[in-house]
């Protein structure tokens, strides 16, 4: 690997700075302390920091001192942390019950805040720079909140760049795909309507919760029969609720649970393909459904052009063998994906390793892996200086 030795120099701070972080985790929208710590350490680079976009979200602009170029990039790090019980014994361990950093974004922070320290004692390039720490990336569409109130309209960004530490993937390894890298989440509520009665007289009833056993057993045919098999298509029921007795035939049955979609166009299909299987499932044992679909997040969506560009900053960090341009999208959803509905742009995957303890994201035993914050950094140094290149370049 390509790092320089004022990457080196710095990589002991940052990983003190992810420390620190990890060790005050907050939810989305609650990222008060989180905004003061991003913006203590940009004011010391002498950088120009807006608040409040988002509630909690910090962009931090800065120009380069080569030429007058008007062009601009926005580089951009999740910073809100999950609801779990951290279960590590570690120096840095959250101070707080029920909040951890078990998804990195304590490190994805604090490698964004490195390579705004590099780039601003450099400033060897030709442009603007946007630092954007966007809040609630955890189910709270905290980049749609941001882009609602104005990131795009304030900032003249022309292209938008993000990345996920991904556990699994080795350390030196980059992914980056040329379309869709994640999936697009749906939320569902289905209630069952029926006609209730004692268990012993099942005749005299329109059983909701048979009905409900028979439409999740027919929601199964949209994956393996009306979807082409090349289209990633999940559909999950996570929770059922019915009954209050054992001898009660219940007036109703619910049921809740996921579709995600890595087909945009898919999208929509898989949602009326649902609609319709429900309603006539549940008439057919005489029972009629309720069906609610919450959209979630969108299809996270690459351009090709920004990702042969990521692709070539990458390779030119860790060398073309480790550079993985041939993975599977992850059926996990990310609301970077709307910031690339707007503008172009790349979203990779820094491979963290194998998990410490076999532990995933958003897992209690979820630690990031410092190892890889010199190569997050160098990413986005090289990322900033490849796309902003100066006149003599």
């Amino acid at each position: 690997m390509k790092i320089s030795s004022n990457i080196k120099n710095i990589a002991k701070e940052v990983t003190n700075w992810r420390h620190e972080l990890h060790k005050n985790p907050e939810l989305g929208y609650e990222e008060s302390w989180t905004s003061d710590f991003i913006t203590k350490k940009l004011e010391s680079f002498n950088i120009e920091v807006h608040r409040g976009l988002g509630g909690t979200g910090v962009v931090g602009v800065l120009t380069g001192t080569n030429g007058r170029s008007n062009r601009a990039i926005g580089l951009r790090a999740d910073m809100d942390a999950l609801p779990i019980q951290e279960e590590n014994e570690i120096s840095y361990k959250s101070k707080f019950d029920g909040k951890m950093h078990a998804c990195g974004h304590d490190g994805h922070v604090a490698m964004l805040l490195g390579a705004a320290k590099i780039l601003s004692e450099d400033k060897n390039f030709d442009g603007t720079v946007y630092f954007i720490f966007q809040p609630a990336e955890e189910g709270g569409a905290g980049g749609l909140s941001m882009i609602n109130d104005g990131l795009f309209d304030k900032f003249s960004i022309e292209s938008i760049w993000g990345l996920h530490n991904w556990p699994g993937l080795d350390v030196g390894e980059i992914g980056i795909h040329k379309s869709s890298v994640m999936a697009s989440f749906d939320r569902f509520r289905v209630l069952i309507y029926g006609r209730g009665g004692h268990a012993a007289m099942p005749q005299s009833t329109n059983d909701p919760i048979l009905a409900t056993s028979a439409v999740i057993q027919s929601l199964q045919q949209i994956v393996s029969r009306k979807q082409n098999p090349l289209d990633s298509v999940v559909v999950s029921v996570t929770q059922i609720n019915s009954g209050t007795s054992f001898n009660i035939i219940p007036e109703k049955s619910e049921f809740v649970g996921t579709i995600r979609t890595i087909n945009p166009n898919v999208r929509k299909s898989v949602s009326d393909q649902f609609l319709e299987i429900c309603k006539s499932t549940a008439s057919a044992y005489g029972c009629t459904a309720e069906v609610e679909i919450i959209n979630g997040y969108p299809v996270t969506v690459n351009s090709v052009n920004e990702s042969e560009k990521a692709i070539k900053v990458a390779q030119g960090i860790v060398g073309e063998t480790f550079v993985k341009t041939n993975l599977s999208p992850s059926m996990g959803a990310e609301d970077f994906a709307y910031m690339l509905e707007k503008k172009p742009g790349s979203y990779i995957w820094l491979g963290a390793g194998k998990p410490r303890t076999g532990s995933m994201l958003h897992n209690s035993r979820y630690d990031f892996n410092d190892k890889i914050i010199p190569l997050g950094v160098s990413y986005w140094e090289q990322l900033v200086k490849h796309e902003l290149k100066t006149s003599n370049t």
